[in-house]
């Protein structure tokens, strides 16, 4: 399995589909499915029956998992960049290609 460009934590854009454009950061990976769900955007609306541990029932928004290749890492100054890793120090560190910068986490 290839390693993770991008993980929970990141600040990221969304780069295609109806939030293109939206930054956020990602609440949660699933690198087995190659999913990211990021927080605020594409937000699906569940409408849900009442039920004992919800009784009042009604909509419910929850954010939907997007593909991580409709994602990418947010530089300082708010544009996209693709991520590679590099060994720095004797460490793998993630690195983005636009600025040089390294990436925490």
């Amino acid at each position: 399995m290839a390693a993770a460009k991008i993980k929970k934590g990141d600040q990221v854009i969304v780069l295609s589909g109806k939030d293109k454009g939206r930054t956020g950061t990602v609440t949660a990976a699933m690198p087995k499915d190659g999913k990211v769900i990021v927080g605020g955007v594409n937000v699906a609306t569940r409408h849900r029956k009442p039920s004992q541990a919800n009784p009042q029932g009604g909509l419910e928004k929850v954010e939907a998992p997007l593909h991580v290749s409709k994602v990418a890492h947010v530089t300082a100054d708010g544009k996209p960049t693709r991520v590679r890793f590099e060994v720095q120090d004797g460490k793998k560190v993630r690195v983005a290609v636009k600025t040089g910068e390294k990436i925490s986490g």
